[in-house]
């Protein structure tokens, strides 16, 4: 699935042909995704004017000057084709802008979706209600983490997933920062302290600028808007790296936690 860089990475290709420019025409291939596109999306994106683009966790925003926002989450596949010399069958949803360009939503599996929010009441939104900071802003901090984790016996991997105390955080960047950190994955997060929890929050920012900058991890069916690949798989340091050596010369060490493969160090993470 397309993590936080993935995503940023996705937004910022677009902006380049949409920001700023006026949709003229939008056209839906199929009823539907991960579930129904809206009944209206064609009418409400039709001549509108695309007024910035943005992200919040996982997702793709589209502002537009009808005061409505075009939310995206490109589901375990989806990716946005930019100028594509042909459409293609996962082609669900193309739009044109008046200058020409050409975009279109290609999701093969259709885990994705697309919604229409209302720009005003965004936060408040189903999905964004109840999020966490982002992140790489500025509210993502140690006292808050400290907060979060305050009596919390669950492993810290585990509480860095959930959406609520940090929005948009996946597996792979959380295994690659706590290894930067050196905490264990499987440490109780209320146990963590404060000194540790201070070198965290600068590696989960490092880590996911570092991503963002190579384009993001290309993984099965990812790739920028552009058609490249992102390239950061060839910077992870224990993500997928099961019995090859660590920088420190120990093994790479792999279990499973809340069904999910967690990579880490024994030596390096305490």
């Amino acid at each position: 699935m397309p993590e936080l860089p993935e995503v940023e990475t996705t937004v910022r290709g677009l902006a380049r042909f949409l920001e700023g420019e006026r949709i003229a025409r939008v056209q839906v291939n199929r009823p539907d995704l991960r579930r129904p596109f809206p009944p209206d999306l064609v009418q409400t994106l039709t001549g509108a004017r695309v007024t910035a683009m943005g992200r919040r966790a996982k997702y793709g925003l589209i502002h537009t000057d009808r005061e409505t926002t075009m939310v995206f989450h490109l589901g375990m596949s989806g990716r946005w084709r930019i100028e594509p010399e042909q459409p293609e069958k996962h082609d669900h949803l193309v739009m044109e802008t008046e200058s020409g360009h050409v975009l279109a939503l290609n999701d093969a599996r259709r885990f994705g979706s697309v919604d229409l929010v209302p720009t005003e009441g965004l936060e408040a939104w189903g999905p964004f209600a109840g999020m966490g900071p982002e992140p790489l802003g500025p509210d993502l901090n140690p006292q808050h983490l400290k907060r979060a984790f305050k009596g919390r016996i669950a492993p810290i991997k585990q509480m860095l997933l959930d959406q609520g105390i940090v929005a948009g955080l996946g597996n792979i960047y959380v295994c690659e920062a706590l290894f930067r950190s050196g905490i264990r994955p499987d440490k109780a997060a209320g146990r963590v302290s404060l000194p540790a929890l201070a070198r965290l929050v600068p590696d989960i920012r490092t880590v996911l600028g570092e991503s963002i900058a190579a384009g993001g991890s290309t993984i099965r069916d990812y790739a920028q808007p552009t058609g490249e690949l992102g390239y950061f798989a060839a910077s992870w340091q224990v993500y997928g790296r099961e019995g090859q050596p660590c920088a420190c010369g120990a093994p790479v060490l792999r279990f499973v936690q809340g069904g999910r493969s967690t990579f880490w160090c024994r030596k390096c993470q305490k």
